[in-house]
């Protein structure tokens, strides 16, 4: 690897960098993130306050950032079971860049509507 090129660099095809970025920018995962700000949920909590959720997609969301290391899923040995999901320390450090998409997102969803609105307008023909 040349000295002067990055360790990880999400341009190059073969990074794994990549594939993290994409996570990221799954539909889900920045709406998980932003649920559990506030601390640990249950599954259905989770469910609830991200809306339009299958269980499954939900699930597979979780898993995979348990397995990435940015969410801890914890058991309670209760009747029933008890499962909680807690965003870690390293998980806690995109809520920053999270929050910032969130409030741009806000600040400019009327723009991007009629943006999208004239769009289609133009190219229905």
């Amino acid at each position: 690897m040349d000295t002067e090129q990055r360790a990880f660099d999400v341009m190059s095809p073969d990074c794994p960098s990549r594939s993290i970025m994409q996570r990221m920018g799954d539909k889900w995962t920045p709406l998980v993130f932003l649920a559990l700000e506030s601390g640990p949920r249950r599954f259905s909590q989770l469910r609830q306050d991200i809306g339009g959720v299958t269980p499954k997609v939900l699930t597979q969301t979780l898993r995979s950032l348990e397995r990435d290391g940015l969410l801890t899923r914890t058991i309670y040995p209760e009747v029933p079971p008890r499962v909680e999901y807690e965003l870690t320390g390293l998980g806690a450090t995109l809520l920053g860049p999270l929050e910032i998409m969130r409030e741009w997102s806000q600040d400019h969803a009327e723009k991007i509507i009629r943006a999208r609105n004239d769009y289609d307008e133009l190219n229905e023909a």
